[in-house]
């Protein structure tokens, strides 16, 4: 047997149909929404890794050369120490001479 579909009940699915229509349109624009602002993350996210790793890079050339100065100031540091030592006995070591000269005029 065929059931026949009454005026009615046909309206109430036409709107029904045009509900869920409605609904995948807008998952649609939801899912494009979400795809196009993924896209702009992953640009921004690209961006922002290639300067972070510019940065890196410069940071890894200031502590290169930190540990450079920080071997040098340790060979001034030794000089001042070994200035440090001997500086006495030159200081000596002039004056002598100098009272020599003094007391020999």
């Amino acid at each position: 047997m065929t059931d026949y579909v009454t005026r009615t009940e046909f309206e109430q699915l036409a709107t029904r149909v045009d509900i869920v229509e409605r609904e995948v349109d807008g998952e649609k624009m939801v899912t494009r929404h979400v795809l196009t602002e993924t896209r702009r993350n992953s640009d921004d996210l690209a961006a922002i890794k290639t300067r972070l790793d510019r940065v890196e890079q410069k940071v890894d050339g200031v502590a290169q050369e930190l540990g450079e100065v920080r071997k040098e100031l340790a060979g001034v540091r030794g000089m001042v120490s070994g200035l440090v030592a001997t500086l006495p006995g030159l200081i000596a070591d002039t004056m002598r001479e100098v009272l020599k000269e003094r007391d020999g005029r």
